[in-house]
């Protein structure tokens, strides 16, 4: 029955474009649902409803062999029907075997990955290239002792971690490949110095605006030190590496008396991936919510925590300008808007046209090729782009 489930979902992969023909047989050796917990949540309206396997068998088994994304632990109520704050997930298997597509290892590679959770794609790993060839470290004690458990049960062995993954593994490297199932805005200097002249490097990569694109970085070694540099692949939005994750409370940065003045850029721009992401790029920092209204109204918040900065746009249908309002020292609608503005100029590009490189300097987003670097933030502070 077990193997029915496997078989089905690959196969559904395969037909939807999903799975490459070099990972369809470890997708069906390996059993998704062997990986998950007992109880799960998914997302519903504005919270997460649970799904025990005790109490709703099929539907929790309909759960496993699906192309959908589970939630496997939450922090802030344990044991609730419902929650706000995942901690950990199963992510959907056709963005799995993206994330492996993008990796392209051959035989005989050794990889490590950075985020174990369930074990899942460290068993897929396994299946493809052998336990041995396989390290992955998992910062959650608790989620390391059950992915391990999992594993063994599978009959994998892969090495099995408990450590902060940003340090990647400095006990045995290199590695051939390096791949992370969370979410960085700043690459860790490890994971490029573990990889070996030529190896890959791939991971979720994520602004305070937008969570993420899939990124690929080649890694070459030079007489300064490795320098890793590549493009967006693809999207792949995870939860955050845990040192990394943005303060989630927009709303709690909203004080004092802002200035007020108007804009004619619809803020229901914000919809559109390639500019939000380009933007995200380009101011810093910035976190967004919005707030809904009557008749379809409803308000753009922005906010940096970080200096005190806010502003707000509130949106009405059929409207040409929107009453914008700003406080602190940065004004962020105002860096939005003439962020969005180059990225108008620029051609409007698609984020698959954007890459990264990361050296011991730090790191820079480049457009179409390397030496293309786009400004640092629009506030003027980085260099300009040739357009």
């Amino acid at each position: 029955m077990t193997l029915d489930g496997t078989a089905v979902l690959a196969q559904r992969l395969v037909e939807d474009g999903h799975l490459p023909a070099a990972w369809r047989d470890a997708f069906i050796r390996v059993d998704r649902a062997a990986f998950l917990p007992d109880r799960v949540w998914i997302r519903m309206g504005d919270g997460y409803e649970s799904v025990d396997r005790a109490v709703e068998a099929d539907r929790w088994r309909e759960l496993a062999y699906s192309d959908e994304a589970v939630v496997t632990q939450i922090e802030d109520a344990p044991g609730a029907a419902s929650a706000r704050t995942p901690s950990s997930s199963a992510s959907m298997p056709s963005v799995v075997a993206a994330m492996l597509r993008a990796l392209d290892v051959r035989d005989g590679q050794r990889v490590l990955e950075i985020g174990t959770g369930t074990g899942y794609n460290a068993a897929l790993l396994s299946a493809r290239l052998g336990s041995e060839q396989v390290t992955t470290v998992e910062v959650d004690p608790a989620l390391a002792d059950r992915a391990r458990a999992a594993l063994k049960s599978a009959g994998y062995r892969p090495t099995v971690l408990t450590g902060d993954g940003a340090g990647g593994w400095p006990t045995d490297p290199p590695y051939d490949r390096v791949i992370a199932t969370c979410a960085v805005h700043d690459v860790p200097r490890a994971w490029i110095e573990q990889t070996a002249p030529g190896g890959l490097v791939v991971f979720p990569w994520g602004t305070a605006l937008r969570n993420g694109v899939l990124i690929r970085l080649t890694v070459e070694h030079g007489t300064d030190g490795p320098v890793a540099s590549g493009p967006v692949v693809g999207d792949s939005a995870f939860m955050w590496l845990r040192a990394q994750a943005p303060e989630r409370d927009v709303m709690a940065v909203v004080r004092g008396e802002p200035g007020t003045g108007s804009t004619r850029l619809d803020p229901s721009f914000l919809g559109d991936d390639d500019a939000w992401f380009a933007v995200g790029v380009l101011v810093p920092r910035c976190r967004s919510a919005v707030g809904s209204g009557p008749d379809g109204e409803w308000t753009l918040w922005l906010a940096d925590s970080a200096s005190g900065s806010w502003a707000s746009v509130d949106y009405e249908p059929d409207a040409t300008d929107y009453e914008v309002r700003q406080h602190g020292p940065r004004l962020l609608w105002d860096e939005l808007e003439a962020a969005h503005a180059w990225w108008a100029r620029a051609g409007r590009p698609a984020r698959t046209r954007f890459g990264l490189t990361v050296t011991s300097a730090g790191q820079r987003v480049w457009l179409d090729r390397p030496d293309n670097i786009i400004p640092a933030d629009i506030s003027g502070e980085g260099d300009a782009i040739p357009l």
